[in-house]
């Protein structure tokens, strides 16, 4: 690719032929930053999230139903739980595999069985790659690795990412909208973030989006083409003279 010379300050259009650059801005690249980054605001505490695969039984004193044990398939006469959708002797409902009752305290269902808290934590539950505790809310999966929501955190302003779009540099992640702020590269024309997979090219020592690259004048494009430059803007030949700009 041959870059077009800047224009000198003056009067005089300055010619040149570019082609464009067809590559990446944005995602695991290092950018360009257009200027002072904004002051961001002190991070918020983060409350843990409250989803929860814990549940609870519930208790059903003795009546006229009649419903079966899922355990031992046995018709059942007096007081009985309800959990995952089925009936359950309340000496019967316990964890698969320290056997403590699970009639009054939280169990997690897995693999068609369930557990107490600390079974699950110990056998089933992944560990934050953050704060290296056991997640028995919802996670995140990102980086190759678990996440608690409130602790797979953008690198700069340390707010939850969550589900949204994030982007890596150096290893670290950032929202989107610290991305662009900080390494992202704006098109000199539409002053657009340059985005992943966006084609570009570079002329008159701006980067540009290879549709924003056009005649002052008359917006002819100018991909490829020869062109010429005033004040540091382009145009096509027939208005290499203008004297308006």
């Amino acid at each position: 690719m041959i870059k077009a010379p800047a224009a000198a300050h003056g009067y005089g259009p300055q010619s040149g032929l570019i082609t464009p650059s067809f590559g990446v801005k944005g995602n695991g690249s290092a950018g360009v930053l257009r200027g002072p980054v904004p002051a961001r605001p002190a991070p918020q505490p983060h409350p843990k999230d409250e989803d929860t695969i814990v549940q609870m039984a519930e208790h059903f004193p003795a009546g006229t139903r009649t419903p079966m044990c899922a355990h031992c398939n046995m018709v059942i006469r007096g007081p009985f739980l309800v959990a995952m959708g089925k009936s359950w002797h309340k000496d019967e409902f316990n964890c698969a595999h320290c056997r403590t009752s699970l009639a009054d305290i939280g169990f997690v269902e897995e693999r068609g069985c369930v557990y107490c808290e600390h079974c699950y934590e110990d056998f089933f539950a992944p560990t934050c790659s953050r704060c290296q505790n056991k997640i028995l809310g919802e996670v995140i999966n990102a980086l190759k690795q678990t996440w608690h929501v409130y602790c797979f955190l953008c690198a700069y302003c340390q707010q939850p990412i969550r589900n949204n779009t994030f982007h890596l540099e150096d290893g670290e992640p950032y929202c989107e909208q610290d991305f662009y702020s900080l390494f992202g590269t704006g098109c000199h024309g539409c002053e657009f973030p340059i985005e992943a997979g966006d084609k570009f090219l570079e002329a008159l020592g701006y980067t540009w989006h290879d549709t924003c690259f056009i005649c002052a004048v008359c917006c002819t494009t100018l991909e490829g083409q020869r062109f010429f430059s005033k004040k540091d803007k382009p145009l096509c030949k027939k208005h290499a003279h203008t004297f308006k700009i």
